[in-house]
C-alpha cells in the first residue's frame, strides 16, 4: 500500500472540509455556493486520492456519508430503511463498467432488465402511509435521519392523503419515495408574482422547492406550485411487489405522479439508447433533471447485490454533460424596480449557453455578490439554470486581471442617491424615496401597461423622457398632458402626439380590473385584480374595505389583504386617486363579463370525479352567471360533488354549504 505524502494529506483534509461544507450548504440552508459540477469535481477527486491511498478513508469521510446533517429547526426523524444516494457515471464506457459488476455480482452472463428514468432536480422526501393514511412525511436528511415536514407535504395538491382499502389492507405500513419539484412554467409564473411583490426572486427551480418545501409556515409551502414524483418505496420485500416496474404500477394506481418517461430496457445499448433519447427531448420538458437514473428492476436481484457505505450497488445515475460556458464579466449594473428593490445586473462578454446567446446575468443580491468575491473583469463560469435562466455560477479568481475592482453594492440608490436600506430578514436592498426617478418610471410604465390602463404608444423611452423633462411625476399627470407640452419631446410629431392623446382619452374609461392592477399595490396582479372588482363590485368598495372583509375573499389573503389596506391609507396614495378622479378617469363599477342566469352571483367548488371533465362544469357554471374557485370557503354558495370526494367535502360540510350531485346541478341550471 503506497504511503500518502504530506501534500496529499493536506489536500485529503481540505476536500473533506469544503466537501462537508457545501454538503451544509447545499442539504440542510438550500442555499449552495459551488455549481453541481464544481462539486462533482472536488468529489471525484476525493474519491482518487482515497483510492489511491485507502488508509486515508476515515468515519468522517464524506465519501462515507450520503448527505449532511439535518436542520434543527425541524424534528428529526429517522429513516426505518436508509436513503442511499448513487453513485454516477458520465460515459457509455462508465456505464458499460458498472453493468459488468452487475453481472459479476450476480455471476450472470446475459443481459440485465433495468429500469430508466429522468433525475429530477428537487428535494428527496419519504411519505409514510399507515393503514392507508398519510401519517409522516420527511425529507432525506443525512440518509439516515431526515426532518419532519408533514403539515408542509399536506399542502401538495398531488399527493394522496389516502391509500385505496385494498392496498391499505395489504401493506399496514408503505413509505413511498420521490422527489419535489417546481416546473419551469410555474417557476417563471412564481417570480413574477414576486417580482410585483415586490420581493425577492427565486434563483432557481430546484432551490424554490427545496426552500418552499422547508417553510416553518405550511401556509407558505401551500402558496407555492409544487408537485411530488413517486419514484420507489423503501422495501424490496412485500407480498406480491417482485420488481421496481410493479411498484411503480402501484404507485400510478393509487394516485401518485409518476413520470412519463420511466422505461424498462435490457442490457447496455438499450441503457445507452435510452439516455440519448432523454438527453434529446431535455429542452422539451417543463421540469429540470440532470441526468438519468437506472436501477436492476429485479427486487431479488437487489438483495443479492446489496449496497456499499453510501450507495446501492444495484442503481447508478448517468449524469449529463454539465453546460457551463465561461466568459467575462465587463462590469455590474444596479437596476431599481418599482418597488425600490435594487438588484445587482451582470453585464457579460454575449456567449451562447444552451442554445441562447446570453449578455446579462442577474446576482440577485449583495449576500450573492459577497459569496462571488466578484471583481470587475473577472473571468466567470456562467449557466442557464434549467437551461431558461442566466446565472452566474463561479468566478475564475486565477485568472483575475491585475488591479481589478471588486464589485462593491451601492449604499446610495443608483437612480435618486437617497440612502439604501436592507429591511430586517430581506436579503435585499430598497430605496424608499416614492419620488425616485426610476421607480416614478417603472410605476409608469405598469400603469400604461397592457394588463392596466393599455395606453398604446406610452413606453420606456417615453415614459423616461416624460419624467426627464418634468412633465409626469407620478401616472395621474398623464391625464393633463397637452400636445403643446409633448411636440418638443425627441421624435414627437404631432401625429404621434395626438396619437397618444387619444390612447390616454379612450384609457379614461379603463375596466375596474385594469384600474386595480395599474396601481401597482404589492402582491395585486392581473388575477388578484380581476378578483378583487368581482368580488367588491366597485373602486369605492375597495378602497374603503377592511382587511378582514378582504382576507375573507378567495385567493388573496393576510398579506395581500394588509398590503390593499395599506395602500388606501397612504395619504399620497390617496391623493394621487382624487388626481385621477380630477383628470376624468371613472373609476367605474364592475361590469361581469358572464351572462346573466340561474346561477347569476353564486360561487362553486368543483370536486370528486364527474361524468365529463371539471372544465365542461365550470363553463357551464359561468355560460349561467355563476363563477368557479378553487377551494371552499364562507364565501362559496355551492359544491358540486361527484364520486370519491375528499376534503372539499368534510369542509363544506362544516359550513354547511349547499352539495349539488350532477341532477341537482342540472335540475338548476334548467
Amino acid at each position: 500500500m503506497p504511503t500518502p505524502s504530506n501534500a496529499i494529506i493536506e489536500e485529503h483534509n481540505r476536500l473533506k472540509a469544503t466537501i462537508e461544507h457545501h454538503n451544509r450548504r447545499y442539504y440542510v440552508e438550500d442555499n449552495p455556493e459551488i455549481s453541481d459540477a464544481e462539486y462533482d469535481r472536488l468529489f471525484d477527486r476525493l474519491l482518487a486520492i482515497e483510492s489511491e491511498f485507502p488508509q486515508l478513508v476515515t468515519p468522517d469521510s464524506p465519501s462515507q456519508r450520503v448527505g449532511a446533517e439535518p436542520s434543527k429547526r425541524f424534528e428529526p426523524v429517522p429513516h426505518r430503511i436508509a436513503m442511499l444516494s448513487l453513485q454516477k457515471v458520465t460515459t457509455p464506457e462508465e456505464f458499460a463498467d458498472f453493468d459488468r459488476r452487475v453481472r459479476d455480482g450476480l455471476e450472470r452472463e446475459d443481459e440485465i432488465e433495468y429500469i430508466t428514468e429522468p433525475k429530477l432536480d428537487g428535494l428527496a422526501v419519504e411519505l409514510v402511509y399507515e393503514n392507508g393514511s398519510f401519517a409522516l412525511g420527511s425529507t432525506r436528511g443525512d440518509g439516515a435521519v431526515g426532518e419532519n415536514i408533514t403539515p408542509n407535504l399536506r399542502t401538495i395538491r398531488n399527493v394522496p392523503l389516502r391509500l385505496s382499502d385494498k392496498t391499505a389492507h395489504k401493506y399496514p405500513k408503505l413509505e413511498v419515495r420521490g422527489e419535489v419539484i417546481m416546473r419551469l412554467s410555474a417557476f417563471e409564473r412564481l417570480n413574477i408574482r414576486l417580482q410585483e411583490q415586490g420581493q425577492p426572486q427565486l434563483a432557481n427551480p430546484r432551490n424554490g422547492a427545496a426552500g418552499s418545501l422547508r417553510q416553518l409556515a405550511p401556509r407558505v409551502t401551500a402558496s407555492r406550485p409544487l408537485v411530488f414524483y413517486a419514484y420507489g418505496i423503501s422495501e424490496t420485500t412485500l407480498e406480491g411487489l417482485k420488481t421496481h416496474r410493479e411498484v411503480m404500477k402501484l404507485l400510478g394506481d393509487e394516485g401518485f405522479s409518476v413520470n412519463d418517461n420511466i422505461r424498462t430496457v435490457r442490457g447496455v445499448d438499450a441503457v445507452a439508447a435510452e439516455f440519448e433519447r432523454l438527453e434529446k427531448r431535455r429542452p422539451s420538458l417543463d421540469y429540470e433533471i440532470d441526468g438519468m437514473v437506472v436501477k436492476v428492476d429485479d427486487f431479488a436481484d437487489q438483495r443479492t447485490l446489496g449496497q456499499i457505505s453510501r450507495a446501492p450497488r444495484w442503481a447508478v445515475a448517468w449524469k449529463f454533460a454539465a453546460e457551463l460556458v465561461e466568459t467575462v464579466l465587463d462590469d455590474v449594473e444596479f437596476s431599481v424596480g418599482r418597488t425600490g428593490v435594487v438588484t445587482p445586473v451582470a453585464k457579460l462578454a454575449p456567449v451562447r449557453v444552451a442554445g441562447a446567446t446570453i449578455s446579462n446575468a442577474s446576482l440577485h443580491n449583495e449576500d450573492e455578490l459577497e459569496r462571488l468575491d466578484i471583481h470587475k473583469g473577472d473571468a466567470v463560469i456562467i449557466r442557464r439554470a434549467g437551461d431558461v435562466i442566466p446565472e452566474v455560477v463561479e468566478v475564475i479568481a486565477e485568472k483575475r486581471p491585475r488591479r481589478a475592482g471588486r464589485i462593491a453594492y451601492p449604499k446610495t440608490c443608483p437612480s435618486c442617491g437617497q440612502p439604501l436600506v436592507r429591511p430586517e430578514g430581506e436579503a435585499a436592498h430598497r430605496c424608499l424615496n416614492a419620488a425616485c426617478p426610476a421607480q416614478v418610471e417603472g410605476r409608469l410604465f405598469h400603469f400604461a401597461s397592457k394588463g392596466g390602463f393599455d395606453i398604446e404608444g406610452l413606453g420606456g423611452k417615453l415614459a423616461a423622457q416624460l419624467i426627464a423633462e418634468n412633465l409626469v411625476a407620478d401616472p395621474a399627470d398623464l391625464f393633463f398632458l397637452t400636445k403643446e407640452q409633448l411636440l418638443p419631446l425627441d421624435l414627437m410629431a404631432e401625429k404621434r402626439a395626438q396619437n397618444l392623446l387619444d390612447a390616454i382619452d379612450r384609457s379614461r374609461s379603463a375596466e375596474l380590473p385594469r384600474v386595480i392592477y395599474s396601481l401597482g399595490i404589492i402582491g395585486v396582479g392581473e388575477a388578484a385584480a380581476r378578483l378583487l372588482a368581482e368580488e367588491l363590485g366597485s373602486f369605492d368598495k375597495l378602497q374603503a374595505a377592511k382587511i378582514e372583509d378582504l382576507d375573507d375573499i378567495d385567493g388573496i389573503g393576510p398579506v395581500i389583504a394588509r398590503n390593499i389596506r395599506d395602500f388606501f391609507d397612504n395619504k399620497g396614495n390617496r391623493k394621487l386617486i382624487d388626481k385621477l378622479r380630477r383628470g376624468g378617469v371613472l373609476l367605474p363599477d364592475y361590469v361581469s363579463e358572464r351572462s346573466e342566469g340561474a346561477l347569476s352571483g353564486k360561487s362553486f367548488v368543483i370536486t370528486g370525479t364527474l361524468s365529463k371533465p371539471r372544465s365542461h362544469f365550470k363553463n357551464l357554471i359561468e355560460q349561467h352567471g355563476g363563477k368557479v374557485s378553487g377551494s371552499v370557503s364562507k364565501n362559496t354558495d355551492y359544491l358540486l360533488c361527484g364520486i370519491d370526494a375528499g376534503s372539499k367535502l368534510d369542509k363544506a360540510r362544516k359550513l354547511d354549504i349547499a352539495i349539488l350531485d350532477e341532477d341537482a346541478f342540472d335540475k338548476m341550471i334548467s
